[in-house]
């Protein structure tokens, strides 16, 4: 993402006086003027965090065993910490020109600064049940990818996406075109084209400055492709089971024409590092079901989630060092995959009780020259229990037990407890399944 080095005064002064022109949509959030006067919205965000690993607990889910060691996806700083944190709290403008354009900017507030997330803009009312989106968004692909963190029903990141994608997912500038097919269900088909920039795990390029500091021998690393570099394609399909109940399902591909790593295999001054570059593919699948229990501010509510990613890569060695365990022209390939299980259920009147299971790394990985190696998968469970004194805001205590395994195959058990709340206030779009 973009961050400045601070929160300006004069950019918040200069947003919220637009709220004024917001209208009330009958739910208690703003909405944008016909006229396409925009509505601010402002998300805020903040939790307790403990663990028993003296709060280590990201730096230990960071280091488990995968086929992307040495990408590190905590480059963003949302890192929590051992006692009190802010969360990511979200500023956010969204205007809409009737039958015509709706447009989103959204910032992600920070401790040290901000970050832009979304700047997109979408067509309204194409013809042939065409819509066309361009800008900087959340990829469509797979379930919680398109959903911002303080929309997800668990705290922190998904394990399986942390794994393979990041703690953002897969967020780029592009182009996204969609067609929602003239059948008596829901049939949508999307592709998108991504310039594939400043990503944490898929798609990762390795900056020169960057790869100068590691001593290679060699061609180093190629420059880097024009873009765009990533490509997607995505299937969701909704047949309709009445007013009560819903049923999606997802498929997804996603493939990067360019991936970098720099690898250090014992993080020591010894001459064994060395470069890659390739490519990555990704593949996924998602079932969603809903059941409206039509009880009294969400009494009786279901959701039931599944969602699985493969991971694949295939890579050449393009510089290395003495000791290295590969030569400069040797094939690198790996595969790892991962799933969650989830599921919400509304317990009493604004009460709402979450259980997810998650697993990376059933299959994982790494061809290097011939030489396998196979490392051992990650769990998680996590129990939640939610409470939304209104429609605006939740408060959410989390508690999750984790096997985390490491690249030498020794499992840290980690065990996290959370307690959060968020406010929204305006005219927020909300998430969308």
């Amino acid at each position: 993402m973009m961050r400045s080095t601070s929160l300006p005064a004069v950019l918040v002064a200069a947003l919220l006086p637009l709220s004024a022109v917001a209208e009330d949509d009958g739910h208690g959030h703003g909405a944008s003027a016909p006229d396409g006067r925009p509505a601010v919205s402002l998300v805020l965000d903040g939790f307790y965090y403990h663990d028993n690993r003296q709060g280590e607990g990201n730096e230990i889910l960071e280091e488990s065993a995968g086929i992307l060691h040495g990408v590190h996806a905590d480059e963003h700083g949302h890192a929590q910490e051992s006692g009190f944190n802010l969360g990511e709290s979200e500023l956010a403008l969204d205007a809409v020109l009737p039958s015509q354009l709706k447009g989103r900017l959204s910032l992600a507030l920070l401790a040290d600064g901000i970050e832009l997330e979304e700047a997109r803009i979408e067509t309204l009312g194409l013809p042939a049940g065409l819509a066309v989106k361009a800008g900087r968004f959340l990829s469509s692909i797979g379930y919680l990818n398109s959903q911002h963190r303080h929309e997800q029903d668990f705290a922190g990141d998904n394990l399986v996406y942390g794994a393979l994608l990041g703690g953002h997912g897969l967020l780029d500038t592009g182009m996204q075109l969609t067609w929602q097919a003239p059948v008596p269900f829901y049939l949508l088909f999307g592709v998108e084209a991504l310039q594939g920039r400043d990503q944490e795990r898929f798609g990762t390029l390795v900056e020169p400055e960057e790869a100068d500091v590691v001593v290679l021998s060699g061609a180093g690393l190629p420059e880097h492709q024009a873009g765009p570099r990533t490509g997607t394609f995505f299937i969701k399909l909704a047949p309709y089971l009445g007013e009560q109940h819903s049923l999606q399902f997802g498929l997804s591909l996603a493939h990067a024409r360019q991936f970098q790593q720099l690898i250090d295999e014992d993080d020591t001054v010894v001459d064994d590092q060395f470069a890659l570059d390739g490519q990555q593919s990704l593949a996924g699948m998602d079932v969603v079901y809903e059941l409206d229990g039509r009880g009294e501010q969400g009494k009786g509510d279901l959701e039931l989630v599944a969602e699985y990613l493969l991971l694949e890569k295939d890579m050449k060695v393009t510089g290395a060092d003495a000791a290295a365990p590969v030569l400069v022209g040797d094939a690198v390939s790996g595969a790892q995959d991962g799933m969650y299980v989830q599921g919400t259920y509304g317990i009493a009147p604004r009460w709402q009780l979450g259980l997810r299971y998650e697993v990376s790394g059933m299959q994982n990985e790494l061809d290097e020259a011939g030489s396998v190696l196979a490392f051992d998968a990650s769990t998680r469970t996590a129990l939640a229990v939610t409470f939304r004194p209104n429609p605006s805001t939740r408060l959410r205590l989390q508690f999750s037990s984790a096997d985390v395994s490491d690249e030498v195959g020794e499992k840290t058990r980690l065990n996290e407890f959370v307690l959060g709340y968020t406010g929204t206030f305006g005219g927020h779009e909300g998430h969308t399944h």
